[in-house]
């Protein structure tokens, strides 16, 4: 119903900051078109697709790509979608936006924004595996039962270290997390050795963030320059 997922889109003060930081981390960037007229990258690990807009996007944004937007504008409205924003018209880049139930934007646009990459999935980054775009969900049933309205199908992973619902598509998988575990959209990644990836960051020169629900044994945080949180956490 949404498409295919196209990137995670992200603002970012400083786009060659936020490339050079994903550069360390073992992402590759991608080509990408001419059709935001403001600095855009794309950095991907052959599973994620991370967009950096320094212009053009207002905040964190799950980017699916929807061809012939206009004609499906009636079945999103009947699932009673208000659009934050509608861009349509003979001389514009088609895009709608709207949020879920806790406030997470998501963008249909029409067609892609920069060409597919040809690294393997896997061939992962220092982050590990990717797993997930973790979400902080209020109400973890409504999330999931939202989230299946789109296509999605979820599972209940509530004996994970970190509990939570995961929706998953051909093209990528979101989690839903309680607001006491998770408190904005994430990056999860999933590595056998944590202590020998953590190891391996210090030496990049990347260092840990401190976050109480996020710590612990089994599990480390990084923040990107842009802000972007990324939790890497030992496989079970």
């Amino acid at each position: 119903m949404l498409g295919r997922f196209l990137e995670f889109s992200l603002p970012t003060a400083d786009i060659q900051a936020s490339l050079h930081f994903y550069g360390k981390l073992g992402f590759s960037e991608a080509h990408v078109g001419e059709t935001w007229p403001h600095p855009y990258g794309v950095v991907t690990d052959g599973r994620i697709c991370l967009g950096l807009h320094q212009q053009g996007v207002a905040e964190p944004t799950l980017t699916f790509v929807k061809p012939g937007l206009l004609r499906h504008l009636e079945e999103l409205e009947a699932r009673a979608i208000e659009f934050e924003y509608r861009r349509l018209g003979n001389d514009v880049f088609n895009e709608v936006a709207w949020k879920d139930p806790d406030g997470q934007l998501l963008r249909l646009i029409e067609a892609r924004t920069f060409s597919p990459s040809k690294r393997s999935s896997t061939e992962t980054s220092q982050c590990g595996y990717f797993v997930e775009i973790a979400l902080p969900s209020a109400d973890l049933p409504a999330g999931k039962s939202y989230w299946e309205n789109l296509g999605f199908v979820g599972m209940d992973e509530l004996d994970d270290r970190l509990p939570r619902v995961t929706c998953t598509s051909d093209f990528i998988d979101i989690g839903l997390y309680g607001p006491a575990s998770l408190r904005r959209s994430t990056l999860r990644f999933e590595v056998e050795d944590l202590g020998a990836t953590l190891a391996a960051l210090a030496a990049l020169g990347v260092p840990q963030a401190k976050d109480a629900a996020l710590g612990g044994p089994h599990a480390a945080l990084l923040i990107a320059p842009e802000g972007t949180p990324i939790l890497i956490v030992a496989a079970a």
